[in-house]
């Protein structure tokens, strides 16, 4: 049995008004028991997520009060079935830090059956970034009916997290893929990618599709897309829709049925722990072999639990650097 000893977490009493008061307190945790089914994971590294910042401020009308916020971790199970221990985990969920206490701690008490072993090949600072990325990808995806060749995929918003992710798994599929971003080029990916400002985009969009169009436009950003991922559309194609920033677009009903397209909104915080496991679980072999990327970031920029409110908040600016802390 390892010897485990006390550890830090971060509470948040109430929802902050706005993200200057974003002040979440540093308690001594007490050691944690792991109930029977369930297990205990030390963390060692620990994303910031949007969703954790929104969270905090009382944006996620079901997250509870109390709380220690964070979804996406990396670390090492040191209590739990004799098969689990000392084995390095990554993971993620969406009832971590909303319905249940999340990774922004040095531990983390999860069911069994939520636990997905860490590539090897990935350090723990960037499999702590891994999750709530590369899950909401997957599952977008997957709901749109990636199959892999022969199809041609849209990612709106190609230098986002979710974006990034996005294009990694169609390419790995074996789709064509396009980008969108508000300047051209792109940061991760060998994709053609177009300016979000150029006055002839869709053209030029349909031309880079084959003048067929997208199988699927995965739109990462949402309302200043939207009409340009439908007009990219082929003929039964698939829009996926996982933010916004307007709540109501322009929507042509009889073009949209007439074309046999669809639209799917993905919300990640609707899959829990153990549904975020299994889908690691099939991804850990494109990250084992190097088909998948994770997200640089270095171990020698954890950040200690103290900065987490300037975290946050640079997390809520916008930050396009993942934001990492190290319980």
């Amino acid at each position: 049995m390892t010897t485990l000893t006390p550890g830090r977490k971060l509470i948040l009493t109430e929802k902050a008004a706005e993200a200057a008061a974003i002040a979440p307190l540093i308690n001594v945790a007490s050691l944690p028991k792991a109930p029977p089914g369930h297990a205990v994971v030390r963390v060692k590294a620990a994303a910031v997520n949007p969703s954790d910042v929104k969270a905090s401020l009382g944006m996620m009308p079901h997250a509870v009060w109390p709380r220690t916020p964070g979804r996406d971790f990396a670390g090492v199970v040191v209590e739990g079935p004799a098969e689990w221990q000392g084995v390095e985990v990554w993971g993620t969920g969406g009832d971590l830090g909303m319905t249940r206490d999340g990774s922004h701690a040095s531990y983390l008490v999860l069911p069994v059956d939520a636990l997905s072993r860490k590539p090897a090949t990935v350090s723990v600072a960037a499999a702590a970034t891994i999750g709530v990325p590369f899950i909401t990808a997957s599952e977008g995806l997957r709901r749109a009916g990636l199959r892999g060749a022969g199809q041609r995929v849209l990612v709106l918003g190609a230098n986002g997290k979710v974006g990034q992710a996005a294009i990694q798994l169609a390419t790995r599929a074996g789709a064509q893929v396009v980008g969108v971003e508000r300047q051209a080029g792109h940061a991760s990916s060998g994709v053609p990618t177009y300016s979000a400002a150029d006055p002839d985009l869709d053209a030029k969009l349909m031309q880079a599709l084959g003048g067929q169009g997208a199988d699927i436009a995965y739109n990462t950003v949402g309302s200043p897309y939207f009409a340009t991922a439908l007009n990219a559309l082929a003929v039964g194609g698939t829009q996926v829709l996982i933010s916004t920033i307007e709540r109501s677009v322009p929507f042509d009903i009889l073009a949209f049925y007439r074309r046999n397209l669809q639209m799917i909104g993905v919300d990640s915080l609707k899959l829990d722990a153990r549904q975020c496991a299994a889908i690691l679980d099939s991804l850990h072999g494109g990250f084992e072999s190097g088909e998948l990327r994770a997200f640089d970031v270095d171990d020698n920029a954890l950040l200690p639990l103290e900065a987490a409110a300037d975290a946050y908040r640079k997390v809520l600016a916008g930050s396009m650097e993942r934001i990492v802390l190290a319980p």
